[in-house]
């Protein structure tokens, strides 16, 4: 089980601030495109992403037990 971590507009969009993913031996972008469909989230596909609180890149492979953090971009003024 992957623990997926929403912030912002991703959070919005699907009333969670957290979801469990049942999934292991897959890649950054493998799960961001399963969260894409599932939940209907194109903007998924510009944010960054954390596995285990450290910058991850997109062929990175994910393990039952991670923590994947989704962080929008944050516009400031």
């Amino acid at each position: 089980m992957i623990t997926v971590l929403l912030f912002a507009q991703l959070q919005e969009s699907t009333g969670k601030e957290k979801i469990e993913v049942e999934a292991s031996n897959i890649s950054v972008l493998e799960l961001k495109e399963k969260l894409k469909t599932i939940y209907k989230l194109p903007q998924i596909d510009h944010v960054m992403t954390a596995v285990n609180e450290e910058y991850a890149f997109p062929d990175d492979i994910l393990f039952s037990g991670d923590v994947v953090a989704l962080i929008p971009p944050v516009s400031g003024g």
